[in-house]
Formats: C-alpha cells, sequence, structure tokens
C-alpha cells in the first residue's frame, strides 16, 4: 500500500510540475515561449564546404523541435536564431618526426544572433566552435567527412541550445 501511495505522489507531482512549465527533463525551460524561428545559416567561411549551411539549420532545428515543446515557424517566433558559418578550417595539429602532419583538425565556428521576443535580457549574439582531429593521411572526404561535420555539429548545437534555453 506504500508503495503503490509513493508512485501516485510521483506521478501527481511529475504531471504538476511538467503542466507549470517548471521543469523540462531535457533541460530546457521555454518559459512562456511557444514557437521557434531557426533562419537558414549561410555559409560565410573562406573555406566553404557545401552541404554545411543545411546541415546546420537542419540539425539546430531538428534539436530545439525534438527536445522542447516548441513549434518551428518561419516567422515571428517567440524566439528566433539567425546568423552565419564564419569560419571552416583545416590545419595541421601534430608532426612527427620526419616534420610532417601527423594530425589535422577541421575546426568551425558558427556566429549566432538570439532573440527571446518574451525575455529580452535572455537575448545574445555569440560564436561556438567546436573541432574534430583525423588522421593527416585521411581525405577529408566521405565517411570521415560525415563523421567530422556529425560530432562538431551535434556538440555546436547543444552548446547553442545550452546557451539560450537551458542558461548554461
Amino acid at each position: 500500500m506504500k508503495k503503490l501511495f509513493y508512485i501516485l505522489a510521483f506521478s501527481t507531482t511529475t504531471i504538476i510540475m511538467l503542466g507549470c512549465g517548471v521543469y523540462s527533463f531535457t533541460g530546457g525551460n521555454t518559459g512562456n515561449a511557444k514557437t521557434i524561428q531557426v533562419d537558414f545559416f549561410p555559409n560565410q567561411a573562406p573555406l566553404v564546404e557545401p552541404i554545411l549551411s543545411q546541415k546546420f539549420t537542419q540539425d539546430l532545428q531538428d534539436l530545439f523541435t525534438r527536445q522542447t515543446n516548441l513549434t518551428l515557424v518561419n516567422s515571428g517566433g517567440d524566439l528566433h536564431f539567425s546568423g552565419e558559418i564564419v569560419d571552416y578550417r583545416i590545419t595541421p595539429m601534430s608532426a612527427t618526426a620526419q616534420q610532417t602532419a601527423a594530425q589535422n583538425r577541421l575546426t568551425i565556428t558558427v556566429s549566432v544572433n538570439f532573440v527571446n521576443a518574451l525575455e529580452e535580457k535572455d537575448n545574445f549574439e555569440k560564436r561556438f566552435s567546436f573541432y574534430y582531429d583525423y588522421g593527416a593521411n585521411q581525405q577529408l572526404t566521405g565517411g570521415i567527412l560525415e563523421t567530422a561535420l556529425e560530432e562538431i555539429l551535434e556538440r555546436i548545437t547543444q552548446d547553442i541550445f545550452n546557451a539560450s534555453v537551458a542558461k548554461w
């Protein structure tokens, strides 16, 4: 009987907390926002990867629609993301005894402008960046490029999520 009481108490508390918008199990607090607008992020980096803009924009939209109850809109969103990809860079990282690169690093940087129409104090303009290291004897194409983009964009989009609605 005690076990049933605890289960009912936990269930009731959970429903009340979620209904009031006090807490989200994903860690995001969207407040009273109901809609989100994510503009296309053009690639303005000196080195352009053709699929990067579309993939980044789609990944950011997907993250917010999966982890929040926000509805994606084309204009007039309560939460609005815009910006551009400002850097896509490949740099040698470590050298071998023969003075050649043993590893390369792909770094992507995105400039993000976040506007919260309901809470102006939450607005920001920031750069988010992450990298992926791969062997110097590998070409950054095919599966290696896919893996690199997946890892980098997952980290950048999660950092944007944390900065905007998780307040980390």
